[in-house]
């Protein structure tokens, strides 16, 4: 007697592995995408400075490690985030939220680094020059080049530590995806040939 040929369990497994495949392929894009965008950020590196922009951005249009200026005209806000300074020792970044005018994005200032996340900033705002780099509340802030008193400056922004998943971690994303799709082909093909030998 011949046995049917195993039609569901054959869906789910193609299904499985097309599943992997796809996202195997998503990671190529996506090691592909931060690829240029860190090219394009390397690039900002070496530009003109700019001013603080004054109208709100779309995320493609941020101008990302620019050197740039601006003015604080006062302050409205501040928070400290884990950061470096520029010996590399671990503490806090502290970042002023300001208001730059009537309208527009304000600005947001990463004043300097200390270890104490509580630490009274003394500064009342005024002009200010750094690099501009992502920001997870505001989108984007300035790392100021200098530190008012009681803070030392933050450690410099560098490309390379832009973003903790690089294109080389998504190719290793992608190449797992496509080792669980072929495992999976392999050991059902191997389960059907079994099978096969049994009826």
């Amino acid at each position: 007697m011949i046995r049917r040929f195993p039609l569901v369990p054959t869906i789910i497994v193609v299904a499985a592995i097309a599943l992997l495949v796809r996202l195997g392929i998503w990671q190529l894009h996506q090691a592909e995408r931060k690829r240029a965008l860190l090219a394009s950020y390397a690039a900002a590196e070496s530009m003109p400075p700019i001013a603080w922009p004054t109208v709100p951005l779309k995320d493609a249009d941020l101008p990302l490690f620019r050197h740039a200026t601006g003015v604080c005209l006062r302050v409205i806000g501040q928070r400290a985030s884990g950061g470096e300074n520029r010996s590399g020792e671990p503490g806090y970044v502290h970042i002023l939220d300001c208001a730059t005018g009537a309208e527009g994005p304000g600005m947001s200032v990463e004043v300097g680094w200390a270890k104490n996340p509580d630490v009274r900033v003394a500064w009342p705002g005024g002009p200010v020059s750094g690099i501009i780099v992502p920001d997870r509340r505001n989108r984007m802030r300035l790392v100021a080049a200098s530190a008012p008193s009681g803070l030392e400056p933050s450690r410099t922004p560098d490309v390379s530590t832009a973003s903790p998943i690089t294109p080389a971690i998504h190719l290793g994303y992608a190449a797992t995806w496509f080792a669980l799709a072929l495992a999976a082909l392999i050991i059902y093909i191997v389960a059907v040939m079994k099978r096969g030998r049994r009826t």
